[in-house]
């Protein structure tokens, strides 16, 4: 059965059509794409994508935009395949990429999600390395190989630091519909879903090998802009909140301290702290210390 890759668009046309172009350039063929174009202003990328000519190719487009809650949710009630990704629009797949998904999920028949290794890149393609992913790299299961997170380790693991990189994991379909998107979430949706399917008893195989993936990360990005306004983490401050709650009815202590402490988040907010000084944004930079647990700016 084709695996399906859903791929919600609200960004860059440039982008887009680097990241079809590397799922047409897929060495296993079996796939099917589904785009959503969540009414970006720029209609270009609309009418390139409806003269793609492959039947595997199909397109959709908002008459208003939705938000990418939404959007994301959509992604999951029009799958339909056994295995899904919810590809980023900005981002690369290597040719290779589904292919190693396929041996990921051959290999590892009773996982629900499954994350090939991963690559970092800014907006013009480039490789880089960045003070929050070298955090995360930290939470990320050391050495070569496959490991199978489940349970609270898994909890405890993707608590501490957020290290998946979301838009390269394949995720079982069937797990995937029962318990999709928590809703009004727009920053930390992608963890609230690795928490659910985790509390609903599944697990992650990871692999630590050579990428088949490349995550973009660039200051265009919503995470990027939300992060120096601040928005961003005074989601994440409830969310974990509640999280920590909800570990400790579980009886999971571990993870219910990794989430009150959320150290990558905080690290994170730290990293982003100068730019909304810079930026003169008081308010965004009060948001960015409370989260840190510091001092409150007065303007």
């Amino acid at each position: 059965m084709p695996h399906d890759i859903m791929l919600p668009f609200y960004g860059r046309p440039d982008h887009l059509r680097i990241a079809v172009a590397s799922v047409l350039a897929q060495t296993d063929p079996d796939w099917r794409l589904v785009v959503i174009d969540d009414h970006y202003p720029d209609e270009s990328a609309w009418t390139w994508l409806q003269g793609l000519d492959d039947p595997r190719v199909h397109v959709r487009r908002h008459t208003s935009n939705r938000g990418i809650n939404a959007t994301f949710q959509e992604c999951v009630e029009r799958s339909s395949a056994e295995w899904v990704t919810i590809f980023g629009c900005d981002d690369v797949m290597d040719p290779r990429y589904l292919e190693g998904v396929r041996r990921l999920v051959r290999t590892n028949p009773g996982a629900t999600m499954v994350h090939p290794s991963t690559r970092i890149i800014d907006g013009d393609g480039n490789e880089v390395r960045t003070l929050v992913d070298s955090a995360k790299a930290w939470y990320r299961p050391h050495g070569r190989g496959v490991h199978v997170l489940t349970g609270e380790e898994l909890a405890v693991s993707v608590t501490r630091g957020n290290w998946m990189n979301f838009p390269a994991v394949a995720w079982r379909g069937e797990e995937l519909r029962a318990v999709g998107f928590r809703p009004n979430l727009n920053v930390v949706q992608d963890l609230a879903l690795v928490v659910d399917l985790c509390e609903a008893g599944g697990s992650l195989a990871v692999e630590i090998a050579d990428p088949t993936f490349s995550y973009r990360r660039h200051a265009a990005s919503v995470s990027s802009w939300r992060a120096v306004d601040g928005s961003r983490f005074a989601e994440e401050q409830a969310f974990f909140r509640a999280l920590a709650e909800r570990f400790g009815r579980r009886g999971w202590r571990r993870a219910a301290r990794a989430a009150r402490w959320h150290v990558s988040s905080r690290v994170n907010a730290a990293s982003q702290l100068p730019r909304a000084l810079k930026a003169r944004d008081l308010s965004g930079a009060r948001v960015l210390t409370r989260h840190l647990g510091g001092l409150t700016l007065r303007g």
